[in-house]
């Protein structure tokens, strides 16, 4: 059987970015003890790209400048540069350096690196760039975190609550069971069980699933299996905390469809008529909420997977049928494009 394509860019860039706050917690706890997480963060995107266009993406997997507050209240604002690096690059070290620099130097603030090593060797470990010259010495030393040291601590992840313990069980168990699907199926499962019964809000439910979907990549006949597991799970324990895309789409045409229902009834001005125009809204809302729950999530899927606006993949689905956007939903879970994704449109 061919090896999976595994995709671990965007779920790391959809964890960090929704969870920075936890992602501190969880891989630098020193620091996060230090911020002010009762005023904003801030991602950089567009200035970091500025300060690093002339850099190949290499092995990088995720790379964010974040402006937050410090606790001492020394500094007005300072910056947080984390990169999660997915193997070995022998000038790695040096571009932790430069970066910082090119950051200090745009906004004269002090500037973290924090990094976390997701690539396999057991030996790779840089932590620090120097060079001594005519009596002068220039150093940085960063924080290193290695996911591979968390390989022995999975069951003990497991009861973390953090969702980044949840994350980091995810990529190993991904690398751990690189070439078996099988094996993989049973794992993903696993943490799909377990992450519904997480006392968590429901959005957040969502997304790590998400993250662990992405990166826990199955053949299309697996993954289907899992679908149909997770939906049957679902009638069986009753959890309130699934949340299909079906389900979603129906509960906003509830809502749609008492509105509408409602309306008629009120025009109708008697109490029958208020009755049947709900009862017929509702019917008629729920299909059409049920179409449009659909479409707002799966754009907003799209999007994140594959880097497009919300707005320009509400577009790509505006007029789709529930078959077609169910079609694509599908589709989205092993698609290596957009253009795989809608083939057939």
């Amino acid at each position: 059987m061919a090896a999976l394509n595994d995709e671990v860019d965007t779920p790391w860039k959809l964890a960090v970015t929704r969870y920075f706050p936890a992602f501190m917690a969880f891989y630098f706890p020193q620091a996060h003890a230090a911020i002010d997480w009762s005023r904003p963060h801030v991602f950089l995107d567009e200035e970091l790209a500025q300060l690093t266009r002339d850099a190949a993406l290499g092995k990088r997997l995720l790379d964010k400048l974040v402006r937050v507050h410090a606790l001492d209240g020394g500094a007005q604002w300072v910056l947080i540069h984390i990169e999660v690096q997915g193997g070995r690059e022998h000038d790695f070290a040096e571009r932790i350096f430069s970066y910082n620099y090119r950051a200090y130097d745009r906004y004269r603030r002090p500037v973290a690196s924090l990094v976390v090593l997701a690539d396999d060797g057991a030996r790779w470990r840089p932590q620090a760039f120097s060079y001594r010259l005519f009596g002068c010495e220039m150093r940085l030393d960063f924080a290193v975190v290695k996911l591979r040291d968390y390989a022995a601590r999975i069951d003990e992840l497991l009861g973390d609550p953090n969702p980044f313990a949840l994350v980091t069980v995810a990529h190993l168990l991904t690398r751990k069971t690189r070439g078996d699907a099988a094996r993989r199926h049973a794992e993903k499962w696993r943490l799909a069980r377990l992450l519904f019964l997480r006392n968590w809000d429901k959005q957040s439910i969502i997304d790590l699933y998400l993250v662990i979907d992405w990166m826990m990549r199955l053949p299309a006949e697996l993954e289907q299996r899992l679908w149909r597991d997770v939906a049957a799970w679902e009638r069986k324990v009753a959890m309130r905390h699934i949340s299909s895309i079906e389900r979603i789409g129906m509960e906003r045409g509830r809502k749609i469809g008492r509105e509408e229902g409602v309306r008629v009834g009120i025009k109708e001005g008697h109490e029958k008529g208020l009755r049947e125009g709900e009862r017929k809204g509702e019917r008629k809302g729920a299909l059409k909420g049920a179409v449009d729950g659909k479409s707002k999530l799966l754009a907003h899927m799209l999007s994140v997977r594959f880097d497009y606006t919300v707005g320009y993949m509400r577009k790509r689905l505006a007029g789709a049928t529930g078959e077609q956007l169910d079609r694509w939903a599908i589709r989205l879970l092993t698609a290596a494009s957009l253009d795989e994704v809608f083939r057939d449109h």
